[in-house]
């Protein structure tokens, strides 16, 4: 089995470790003798998203955010067209607002989004910042595979924007807020899920102690070519150790 993954704005959009993210995904693919090829696609470089089983894209600072608007007013509907064919996607923090309808900065200006989530963002006047714990959304913990014999519900992470993030009526959370901000810090959501495209605040890079959720997004990248895969267990004694100090410490 081969794995296909796109790093999108590799140059442009990594903020506190969100490469990371990348990196774990395929070495925990790569240990259970899945074959990756990774490309790294930036604003000249073409690409088709339908090529890709895994796409990633992380956050930014304000500038180079509208360097990436512009660019994806042009590749917009071939990611979107990506997603709905079953591609599966993790976005970051800046990259979670640029495919959403909206950005309005502080000073009204306003970047346009992708549409692929239904959701818009406002630049708030106060940074919301510090870990975070969550209750991960019901319909995706079925599909969850047990870590060494435990059963991971909840994420953990570090949370670091001024943005606030607001969703449509059609759209899904990807997590419930316990402890922290989430995408607003008022109405106890953070993240969005739409069929196997998932966006979120949490930085560190978000997969190193969500070894859990690191492999749901390898089974839905998978899934598209391949069906149903029944992933080998790794040794994930240490990631799981993490998340479980990282909870405790939070509840």
């Amino acid at each position: 089995m081969r794995i296909r993954v796109c790093h999108l704005y590799p140059d442009l959009l990594n903020l506190y470790g969100d490469r990371g993210n990348v990196l774990i995904f395929c070495r925990r693919a790569e240990w259970r003798g899945i074959e990756v090829q990774l490309d790294l696609i930036s604003l000249s470089d073409q690409v088709r998203f339908t090529d890709y089983d895994f796409i990633f894209t992380g956050g930014g600072a304000d500038l180079d955010q509208g360097l990436v608007s512009k660019d994806l007013e042009m590749r917009g509907p071939l990611l979107i067209d990506a997603v709905e064919q079953g591609v599966a996607l993790l976005c970051i923090c800046g990259g979670y607002q640029l495919l959403g309808r909206y950005y309005r900065a502080q000073d009204g200006a306003t970047l346009p989004g992708v549409g692929l989530f239904d959701l818009y963002t406002e630049a708030g006047s106060r940074r919301l910042k510090g870990n975070i714990l969550l209750d991960l959304d019901p319909e995706l913990k079925g599909g969850i595979m047990p870590c060494r014999g435990q059963q991971l519900d909840t994420l953990v992470g570090f949370e670091n924007h001024s943005g606030r993030t607001f969703l449509g009526e059609t759209a899904r959370p990807l997590a419930r807020v316990i402890r922290g901000n989430g995408n607003n810090g008022d109405d106890g959501t953070e993240g969005v899920n739409y069929k196997n495209a998932f966006g979120t605040y949490l930085h560190g890079p978000f997969l190193s102690k969500n070894p859990h959720f690191a492999d749901l997004l390898i089974a839905r990248a998978l899934f598209r070519r391949h069906g149903s895969v029944d992933l080998a267990p790794l040794d994930d004694t240490l990631e799981i150790n993490a998340h479980r100090v990282m909870e405790r410490r939070l509840r």
